[in-house]
């Protein structure tokens, strides 16, 4: 299959049924399990969602030392121990099986994005699920900011940035954002509603000018799907937890899993749970 097939495949599948915002959980996950393939925006609305790494266990603590430096970008929710495919976040589940589609490296090349990895899963993997900005939107949408990659049935664009991360051993690399065009009217919202929900992302790290990232064409977003603004909206930017993908590319560990852009692991747990008071 190419890319081209597989981008239509993925969309198709998240299009066809517009009760997937209503889904458990656990049968969002088990209907992933079972082969369906695409986005998670606005899959099982009010349940956060996680990114998904894991990397052998003698670059473990690099990496849990990258994420504690580069909070923003690679907030923390759980790390499981070497081996383990089970999360306290979601009862029951397999992260081998049970996000839509994942990635698999060797020495930073990416050399395949199954469904299923349960043939490439080692004894020795460490596997980090770090915090996802598609739990913050059920915030925006409360406040009435529009989401249009949800609108327009798309997967949020992400971007690689000329900033970067600060290192850990031997892991490094870029900070990778997603991007939302926001009308004007909506800026502070988005900007008040998203800094409450720290674990996920917090806060924007920029908004209005993509070049002072190093970004030269929001058409041609690096992963995800380009999106139409509205003429007067903003583009505004929140660091992404790709950025640990892109560290893995920068650094080339020997393996890694990881979820695929825009196809996260469903939790259990409540979108409302990690809101500042």
């Amino acid at each position: 299959m190419t890319r081209t097939d597989q981008a239509t495949e993925d969309r198709a599948v998240t299009l066809v049924d517009d009760r997937a915002h209503a889904w458990r959980p656990e049968a969002a996950r088990l209907r992933f399990r079972e082969g369906l393939s695409g986005p998670t925006a606005g899959v099982a609305a009010g349940h956060t969602q996680a990114n998904l790494i894991s990397v052998p266990a003698d670059w473990a603590y690099e990496m849990l030392l990258f994420c504690t430096r580069n909070p923003r970008a690679c907030p923390v929710l759980d790390v499981t121990d070497a081996g383990a495919w089970t999360t306290p976040l979601a009862d029951g589940a397999d992260l081998r099986t049970d996000l839509p589609r994942y990635r698999v490296w060797r020495h930073g090349e990416l050399v395949a994005e199954p469904t299923d990895t349960r043939a490439y899963w080692r004894d020795d993997l460490v596997s980090f699920l770090i915090g996802c900005s598609f739990t913050f939107e059920w915030a925006l949408s409360a406040a009435g900011v529009p989401i249009r990659h949800v609108e327009q049935g798309r997967n949020v664009p992400m971007y690689v940035t000329s900033r970067q991360c600060r290192p850990a051993g031997r892991l490094h690399g870029p900070m990778v954002v997603s991007m939302r065009q926001v009308p004007p009217r909506h800026l502070s919202a988005a900007i008040r509603e998203t800094s409450l929900l720290p674990a996920v992302h917090g806060g924007p790290v920029h908004c209005g000018v993509p070049s002072a990232l190093g970004i030269t064409d929001l058409a041609r977003p690096d992963f995800g799907d380009a999106v139409e603004p509205e003429p007067d909206d903003i583009p505004v930017f929140w660091a992404c937890g790709v950025t640990a993908q892109a560290a893995v590319v920068a650094s080339r560990p020997p393996f890694a899993l990881t979820h695929a852009p825009g196809r996260m692991f469903l939790t259990d747990a409540r979108d409302e749970q990690y809101r500042v008071v």
